[in-house]
């Protein structure tokens, strides 16, 4: 699930801090174009995972006990990222090369 994925990877990362609200479901299904159902779904996902927390009058925010990467390897991420694109590397073939090296 895209979205899922998405908001996981911004919080594992530190772009989205603790506390920090997300947008509504009704809101991020429009941004995305997709069913409010689906971004329902991805919301839910990340609630069970324990990224976010979701309540009545304050919307759904980033959870405090949320897990984010160390701040080393999210800087080696970023210059990964950069030097990927810059030499034109495609993004499923730098995640599938990060796979194959993680599980060697």
């Amino acid at each position: 699930m895209d979205i899922y994925h998405q908001f996981r990877g911004m919080i594992v990362s530190g772009q989205l801090g603790a506390g920090e609200r997300l947008p509504t479901v009704r809101q991020t299904a429009a941004d995305l174009g997709v069913a409010p159902g689906t971004a329902a779904k991805a919301y839910k996902l990340l609630e069970l995972g324990g990224f976010v927390v979701t309540r009545t009058a304050a919307g759904t925010r980033v959870a405090e006990s949320a897990a984010v990467l160390p701040g080393t390897v999210v800087r080696r991420l970023r210059d990964l990222a950069a030097e990927a694109e810059a030499s034109g590397s495609s993004l499923d073939d730098v995640v599938n090369a990060l796979r194959a090296v993680w599980r060697s």
